[in-house]
């Protein structure tokens, strides 16, 4: 098993939870992990990226190759365009939100955005504000995403769920409830789509 994943998003949205809960059920599972995170002004509302190598065996470094990508995961529309030339464009999947983070001036018309996403073949966009709010939280639209993104990942369903569970108990039994929901909703969205 092998996975190259690249998730990117703008400061705040939990791309760094995502990337968590993904490396805690790799973990689970026995696989091996290397990640490599670069923060812009995430506090700012700049971009943050994280590059997430997933294997059964050793793995040499934490950088994705161009053009290698089997995954990209962003809670941005834009920000997934950012990293398409990291894309495997056979075989590689992306998995975007629709909701944008208008966080510059002359951000591009969104249908313009969507419209570039929707040419590759292989792309689940959703209105993860939406569902996440459906489920009680419009906080929780990172693990929307991260449910979407679930069916490509090549990790059991109940270790991301087990990775949900330990990642949000400190935070209470409803932020584990909702965030599974969450979570839920968005991997049975993409079922639907794919």
């Amino acid at each position: 098993m092998k996975k190259d994943i690249i998730l990117g998003g703008v400061g705040g949205q939990g791309i760094l939870t995502i990337a968590a809960t993904i490396g805690t059920a790799a973990l689970m599972e026995g696989l091996q992990l290397k990640q490599a995170e670069v923060h812009g002004m995430s506090q700012r509302g700049g971009d943050v990226q994280s590059n997430l190598r997933l294997s059964s065996k050793p793995i040499a470094s934490d950088l994705i190759p161009e053009g290698k990508a089997d995954l990209i995961i962003s809670v941005e529309p834009m920000e997934s365009l950012r990293y398409m030339n990291m894309l495997n464009k056979e075989s590689g999947w992306i998995i975007s939100s629709m909701n944008p983070v208008k966080n510059i001036s002359n951000y591009p018309d969104l249908e313009e955005v969507l419209a570039e996403i929707w040419k590759l073949p292989k792309n689940v966009t959703i209105d993860a504000e939406n569902v996440a709010k459906e489920q009680g939280s419009v906080k929780a639209a990172n693990i929307v995403i991260l449910g979407a993104a679930s069916p490509f990942l090549g990790l059991k369903v109940e270790s991301l769920e087990a990775a949900i569970e330990q990642i949000f108990s400190k935070k209470g039994e409803e932020m584990v409830k909702l965030n599974l929901k969450a979570f839920r909703a968005g991997r049975e969205y993409a079922e639907k789509r794919t």
